[in-house]
């Protein structure tokens, strides 16, 4: 059997995934959780194969929750599920540690074939992502410049856009404001903008908020 931990921070959300997935013979869910305090909790008692994980998961951004994850849990395989555009966030995830992504609006037989994967140590993205990341997309300019982010910038475009300080975003990231606001910097060149509403428009644009 393949143990599943399903960390999201929408109860209806965890019972369905629960329900639907009760029906697969080769999948266990070993528990769910709401935050990454109950995620890191869990984890320090149980060892589930795969976590689905979604990248809105409050406490600490799915991002930095996936680090440390892959760090102090490096056997355990991580399947970003997520709400979020996929040829956004997906290669930010895949870069930080995550062994696929699948967006909320797949069908259960896409899920449960992507844990399968997953849990086999393969990676999962769809054939989708995978033909808009193949080719040049001319007519959908914000997204190209988009995957020219670093993962630790798209870290903090996003908190940046909930409406994040500074001091805020670097306490939340560990980092120092000196650092954060090179970050923006940096942001701002490789998006083409020179001021912070701009750089917000951009992603408004792209569905960070």
């Amino acid at each position: 059997m393949i143990k599943v931990l399903v960390a999201d921070n929408h109860p209806i959300v965890r019972i369905g995934l629960e329900t639907a997935l009760k029906k697969n013979d080769i999948i266990e869910i070993i528990g769910n959780v709401s935050t990454t305090s109950e995620l890191f909790s869990v984890l320090s008692s149980k060892q589930p194969d795969v976590v689905l994980l979604e990248m809105d998961i409050p406490e600490v951004n799915g991002i930095t929750a996936l680090r440390k994850l892959k760090r102090d849990y490096g056997n355990v395989k991580v399947l970003i599920y997520s709400g979020q555009p996929e040829d956004v966030y997906a290669l930010s995830t895949l870069r930080a540690g995550a062994s696929g992504y699948v967006s909320k609006t797949a069908s259960i037989e896409i899920l449960t074939g992507a844990i399968e994967k997953v849990a086999e140590g393969g990676m999962f993205i769809t054939n989708e992502l995978a033909q808009r990341l193949a080719f040049d997309e001319s007519t959908n300019k914000p997204r190209k410049l988009f995957r020219k982010l670093s993962t630790r910038e798209v870290e903090v475009l996003k908190l940046l856009s909930a409406g994040k300080r500074n001091k805020q975003v670097a306490e939340e990231l560990n980092l120092n404001e000196k650092t954060v606001s090179t970050y923006k910097a940096r942001l701002m060149r490789k998006l083409n903008v020179d001021n912070m509403v701009d750089m917000l428009q951009q992603a408004k644009a792209l569905e960070l908020y």
